[in-house]
């Protein structure tokens, strides 16, 4: 039975996740916050980092050891009754393991096998190792971070690995289900980090938009270049964001901080030659006064406002609080389960010991308590 009663949108769905790090387990979570039953199947040697992995919060666990001919029948027999699977490990690596999709997919035509890399199942660089800046380097996201005549920035790996990665796998993961739904076959599944980074920028793409990625480094309006879409620090040495694009926003913040007037200032979003004379001037200003003041001025206004908060302050901001946007959780505060339904409830966030659920698991594939005994004296089940 799942590990706990939900009536999310997903209840119903089981999936069987094969543990990994980054993408995989993020498009799990998701998957399993939203009520379906993931079952995750840990190598015999789980991450270290386990007590505390939000990503791996909210399915049951069983370890196999899949060197045993044994493991491999039993991952098979999860998966004849199960709607999907997920797996985000090299290309042809399942295969060799003897669960790749073509015998998953013998065994249950209607699975849903879901894959996920960095550069796709294809190509030549399909065997090759990278990470979220290389998928994002690649795909053309990253060429217009940053400032004027200096490198593109290393940002963190939310764009290609969890957007493009994650995100992407547990939205065609659903895709496909419905397909399974509407009578169509079970199919595979090739999510690829650098075509979901792509995707993510695909507006960008658009010809003639100021925030283009022909725009140069430094003068593209959301990558760092517009005096009204950056970050600027304030007195105390903390820092706010401001977002201020259209002309009636930007309006207001520059009569909040008394630059409404200012011929360097007016009038200059499309002029971007203009841009960083008035960047200048705003940074000016907000170092005048601590980032509490500018909270107290501008937060809750049309300024496109906000205080670049840390991890530590942010779950204890009101708006959060307000909302219940994050929780606490196995010792870890951590972002609740999003977006929010209207009759659905999503799964309150809990963590599994590895192999916590093993016979249960077994017992549900229909095994019987001698062969589960057997497993684990021969090492396969542990």
């Amino acid at each position: 039975m799942p590990m706990e009663d939900s009536n999310g949108p997903l209840k119903g769905i089981r999936i069987v996740e094969l543990a990994g790090i980054g993408p995989a387990p993020f498009a799990g979570m998701m998957l399993a916050d939203h009520g379906a039953d993931i079952i995750r199947i840990d190598r015999p040697q789980p991450s270290a980092a386990f007590p505390t992995d939000i990503l791996n919060r909210s399915r049951r666990s069983i370890i196999l050891d899949l060197k045993h001919s044994e493991g491999v029948e039993a991952v098979r027999a999860l998966c004849r009754t199960a709607d999907g699977f997920i797996e985000g490990l090299r290309p042809g690596v399942t295969e060799r393991l003897g669960i790749g999709p073509e015998v998953l997919l013998s065994d249950n035509p209607k699975l849903v096998y879901g894959r996920i890399t960095g550069w796709g199942q294809t190509g030549p660089l399909a065997q090759a190792a990278g990470h979220d800046i290389n998928y994002l380097a690649l795909c053309g996201a990253l060429h217009p971070m940053g400032k004027a005549g200096e490198k593109p920035p290393v940002p963190l790996n939310l764009v290609a690995d969890f957007g493009g990665g994650g995100m992407m796998l547990a939205f065609s993961m659903l895709a496909a289900l419905l397909a399974v739904r509407a009578g169509r076959p079970g199919q595979v599944i090739d999510a690829a980090m650098t075509e979901g980074a792509a995707l993510l920028a695909a507006t960008f793409f658009n010809p003639g938009q100021l925030a283009g990625l022909d725009a140069p480094r430094g003068r593209n309006m959301l990558g760092g270049g517009a005096p009204f879409y950056d970050t600027y620090e304030t007195r105390d040495g903390e820092f706010i964001a401001i977002g201020a694009i259209e002309p009636q926003f930007y309006g207001l913040l520059l009569e909040t901080t008394g630059l409404a007037g200012d011929p360097d200032m007016e009038g200059l979003q499309g002029e971007p030659e203009r841009w960083s004379a008035a960047k200048a001037k705003l940074a000016a200003v907000f170092r005048r006064q601590d980032r509490a003041y500018w909270c107290a001025k501008l937060e809750r206004s049309d300024a496109c406002f906000a205080p670049v908060l840390s991890r530590r302050e942010a779950p204890h901001h009101p708006q959060h609080l307000a909302r219940g946007s994050f929780v606490e959780a196995f010792g870890v505060v951590q972002p609740g389960p999003a977006p929010r339904y209207s009759e659905s409830r999503t799964r309150t966030p809990a963590l599994r010991p590895p192999g916590a659920d093993g016979e249960e698991i077994l017992c549900e594939a229909g095994y019987s308590t001698e062969q589960i005994a057997s497993l684990r004296e021969a090492g396969v089940l542990l």
